[in-house]
């Protein structure tokens, strides 16, 4: 199967884990909503870690939480 760009960053975030801290490991789906909207109000890092917490703040905003772990799952 072929996987287009948008696809694999979907996979790659769904995949995505906390790098450090008190969630070290953490899929970063998982993480708790108001350790993310705490990041939200303080500055997400820069980066690709950055980008990808902000990315799951708006999909935990829009409730896509089981899509992505759907994805997650599957690949």
């Amino acid at each position: 199967m072929s996987l287009l760009p948008d696809q694999s960053k979907l996979i790659e975030l769904a995949k995505a884990k906390m790098p450090y801290g008190k969630f070290k490991g953490r899929f970063l789906i998982d993480l708790p909503e108001h350790y993310i909207v705490w990041y939200k109000q303080k500055g997400f890092p820069k980066g690709k870690l950055g980008n990808q917490l902000e990315q799951i703040f708006e999909i935990k905003v829009n409730g896509l939480e089981p899509m992505i772990r759907t994805i997650r799952d599957r690949f």
